[in-house]
């Protein structure tokens, strides 16, 4: 039998609670309180101090002394999650303000319990729902030539328009509660999202927008414009349904330079610059924290390229790094990423490939650089590049560690003779 006391094993409940609790008389003098709850009050007390409940949150909730008095009933609950919107930043606010919940329950004539919860990020939650509902639907006044779909939660059609069938050329009325995943065939390859992560998205940031190939009735492909967004009806975080709007649209490459692709692009080669990298890379991080797929990285650099320069001109130099790129892009999956990282250094995003799959894709780049044949002045150019590779689960989350694991697996391959891959521990050469 346990030798501690009842007393103290309140104690330890009320110091370990996640919420905050306090325990005061009918005028709000606190008795007993616990460090959740102080987190709370302090900030919000200022000069009157945290000793009384109500004069603490005066400023932020001034009702809750007459709402307090008002209650008659010997004991009862007096209020359930009653909101209180504290903005500590006045003037200066960066973010949403903090949003508190009060409830407080009447335990005796002159004893009173309440609990503070911060919800902050649930009042935020609700704004990007309503936001995303209304916006959906003034998007929808206009247009005519987008499929639209409405979703349940459990992933089934409840209704599609006629575009819908001119674009895809299933029936309209006949795919009503059908799986949206079974009509949508959708293509995965290369780590694009599944529709139901979509959904998952977009229930948690309102909405979630993606480009990716989709096939017609009779299995021919087209490049597709999918934005999902979740519908709520009520204050509450969890999403009603979802409004689906697909669009037929030409690849983005083919569209022409934009704009975005000045922004994203090296001028000299094509690929991806670093601050697109950069930004990719984020966004991928934040993907697999919320899904755990395998996100991989390839770093390589040419082999002895200041010769090229030295040798044949800059002139050619260029052009041997233009034919690296396109002969690596090539190869790429779908959603990868090729980058020039700067002078001869390049990366490559794989998202949802394992560290074997780099390593092959790795083999196949270093063979197709290894391959090239360019035309000099002086002579053929030929190239060879020395590969590392690495996972961000090996980094254990972190950018800077899967970058820096990744280059000194780069400089072993480099030490080892150039123009290979690095192999890792527990992989045969």
């Amino acid at each position: 039998m346990s030798d501690r006391s009842s007393e103290e094993e309140l104690l330890e409940f009320l110091y370990a609670c996640p919420v905050g609790l306090i325990e005061c008389d009918a005028a709000g003098e606190i008795g007993m309180i616990n460090p959740h709850a102080m987190q709370h009050l302090l900030p919000l007390a200022g000069a009157s101090g945290a000793s009384n409940l109500f004069s603490a949150l005066q400023q932020h909730a001034p009702e809750l002394r007459s709402v307090v008095s008002a209650f008659t009933a010997p004991i009862g609950r007096i209020c359930d999650g009653h909101r209180i919107f504290v903005d500590l930043g006045v003037g200066r606010r960066t973010s949403a303000p903090k949003v508190l919940t009060c409830t407080i329950v009447k335990l005796g004539p002159d004893r009173l319990m309440a609990t503070l919860t911060d919800v902050s990020q649930q009042i935020v939650q609700e704004q990007r729902l309503r936001q995303a509902d209304t916006w959906f639907a003034t998007l929808l006044d206009g247009v005519h030539d987008y499929a639209t779909l409405e979703i349940t939660p459990d992933g089934k059609i409840a209704s599609a328009n006629a575009c819908f069938t001119r674009q895809t050329g299933f029936n309209h009325l006949e795919v009503t509660g059908q799986d949206l995943a079974k009509v949508l065939r959708t293509e995965e390859t290369g780590g694009d999202l599944r529709l139901e992560e979509q959904f998952e998205i977009a229930g948690s940031d309102g909405w979630h927008l993606q480009e990716g190939w989709q096939q017609r009735a009779g299995g021919e492909p087209y490049w597709c414009q999918r934005l999902v967004v979740a519908r709520s009806t009520g204050d509450g975080t969890m999403p009603t349904g979802f409004s689906v709007v697909l669009r037929d649209v030409p690849r983005r490459e083919e569209a022409g330079a934009d704009l975005q692709r000045l922004l994203t692009r090296d001028p000299l080669t094509g690929s991806a610059n670093r601050r697109h990298f950069s930004q990719s890379m984020e966004q991928e991080q934040t993907r697999w924290r919320e899904f755990r797929q395998s996100l991989s990285l390839i770093v390589l650099d040419l082999d002895h390229f200041k010769v090229v320069n030295d040798t044949h001109g800059h002139p050619i130099g260029d052009l041997l790094l233009c034919s690296v790129a396109t002969a690596c892009a090539g190869l790429l999956p779908p959603r990868g990423i090729f980058a020039r990282l700067g002078g001869e250094e390049f990366g490559v995003i794989l998202p949802r490939y394992d560290r074997e799959q780099a390593l092959d894709l790795a083999e196949e780049m270093r063979k197709a650089i290894a391959a090239l044949v360019v035309q000099s002045p002086g002579g053929i150019v030929k190239a060879t590049a020395s590969f590392g590779c690495a996972t961000l689960d090996e980094a254990e989350g972190s950018i800077d560690d899967l970058l820096a694991l990744a280059d000194t697996r780069l400089y072993a391959a480099k030490r080892d003779g150039r123009n290979r891959v690095h192999q890792v521990e527990g992989r045969a050469a």
